[in-house]
């Protein structure tokens, strides 16, 4: 499925959201559409996974770090009536990043008396959800989804026409539900420890493109791995 042709779906499901709550008051149920809810989620990702990638940096060849980078992700997700399928659309901000170089003024850290400079520019991503099993399948303890992508980021290849570019991207999660067997109505019921795998398919590095004063000479790794605490929002019950 081509990027274009997904972020129209998604538009699509968007334009759709003002609906929500009267659908949700006919006879409790929903029409296609459902009541969405809202969650935060702290995330550890380790990025670079896999195969490194060598760059050279100055005559130097070495190899690509693996990173690890601290998230907050809030997330609205939006079920539907059609069996396993539902929607997220997420805002995450990675709030202790930092670089040396400010990416729209130019300046160095350095000339500002900063040892480097805040950089958590906000990423948006807008998820097709499909539901590989959920709790009922194990007790309670698990479930599973898989996820289509449309990831709209800061841009990182060479060729990027913009700033932010929207990138293809695919996630593979599975979450413990640990307190499941509390009773209904208790908060702490609805929080999940999940564990994430990313493959993105577009948007990353090739072999031969410079960036940043850095030549790759293979492809930068696609994959990626996230650690995520989910913590209910709205509904506190859902």
């Amino acid at each position: 499925m081509r990027p274009a042709v997904f972020r129209r779906i998604l538009v699509l499901g968007a334009g759709l959201l003002p609906a929500l709550p009267a659908a949700a008051q006919e006879e409790g149920g929903c029409a296609l559409l459902c009541t969405p809810d809202l969650k935060i989620e702290p995330t550890v990702t380790l990025e670079n996974l896999g195969r490194r990638a060598r760059i050279e940096v100055d005559g130097a060849v070495e190899r690509t770090p693996r990173e690890t980078v601290f998230e907050v992700i809030f997330a609205v997700g939006v079920p539907t009536e059609i069996p396993r399928i539902g929607f997220t659309f997420e805002a995450i901000v990675a709030p202790f990043g930092g670089t040396s170089r400010h990416p729209f003024t130019g300046a160095d850290a350095g000339d500002l008396g900063r040892e480097e400079i805040r950089d958590n520019p906000v990423e948006i991503e807008s998820e097709l959800n499909v539901d590989l099993f959920g709790e009922e399948a194990t007790g309670g303890w698990l479930s599973s989804h898989f996820d289509i992508v449309d990831k709209f980021s800061p841009g990182e290849v060479p060729g990027a026409g913009s700033t932010y570019t929207h990138k293809l991207n695919f996630e593979w999660d599975t979450a413990l539900h640990p307190f499941s067997r509390l009773p209904e109505g208790r908060w702490l019921r609805n929080f999940e420890l999940e564990v994430s795998i990313d493959y993105l398919a577009t948007g990353v590095p090739k072999a031969g493109d410079v960036v940043g004063g850095e030549r790759y000479l293979d492809d930068a790794s696609p994959w990626s791995v996230s650690f995520v605490s989910v913590f209910p929002l709205a509904p506190l019950d859902p």
